[in-house]
């Protein structure tokens, strides 16, 4: 079983090979992408879009993006560029669909409770503010333990459902539950400290 694993690694080419294959306009690209990251892409925009058919969008969408953003860009880190599209493009699809009075996803319950936390109450300019929100939340999950700052990212960046997290994580509904609403009340409380009230 070990052995197999290690040959189902090996089979994968590095992430540089895979940029290579971009640069040099090859579309072998797409293919080894879609092979090393297409499970984990399809993930993020299902946790998103909870769309079978809009996932399979959302995935050609992704690898048609990066085939035009590679080059000029040069990822240093394949699997987080790949992420940040396809979050993008499965917000965008869900706010399509979401126009279209379709049944709201787990996109729109994680916002609405990190809302709570994200209420403008600052009196700076919007680029100001923004900064300065991104560098407290940036803090903010450096000081929270490894277990804090994944389920935290899986919730707020990845939209994962709270069974999901009681899945992943082998604990309670009602303890990820409790564990999000202090990690909420302790990110509220560091940004009335650090940002809104900042004279």
């Amino acid at each position: 079983m070990e052995n197999k694993d290690r040959s189902r690694l090996e089979a994968f080419l590095s992430d540089e090979e895979i940029v290579s294959l971009y640069w040099e306009r090859d579309e072998a690209a797409i293919t080894e992408t879609d092979k090393k990251y297409g499970k984990y892409l399809f993930a993020i925009a299902y946790n998103i879009v909870r769309d079978n058919m809009d996932c399979e969008e959302c995935l050609n969408d992704t690898y048609l993006s990066t085939w035009n953003q590679i080059p000029p860009a040069k990822p240093t880190v394949l699997q987080i560029f790949l992420s940040k599209i396809m979050r993008n493009t499965a917000i965008d699809k869900f706010r399509n669909s979401t126009a279209a009075k379709r049944i709201p996803a787990e996109l729109t319950y994680s916002l609405d409770e990190l809302g709570e936390c994200l209420e403008y109450a600052g009196s700076m300019g919007d680029d100001e503010f923004v900064q300065n929100v991104g560098k407290c939340l940036n803090d903010f999950l450096k000081s929270l333990n490894r277990r804090d700052t994944v389920m935290f990212i899986c919730r707020y960046y990845y939209s994962d459902s709270i069974r999901s997290l009681s899945k992943m994580f082998n604990i309670s509904e009602r303890t990820v539950l409790r564990m999000l609403a202090r990690m909420r009340l302790s990110l509220k409380e560091k940004l009335e400290s650090e940002v809104y009230y900042v004279e």
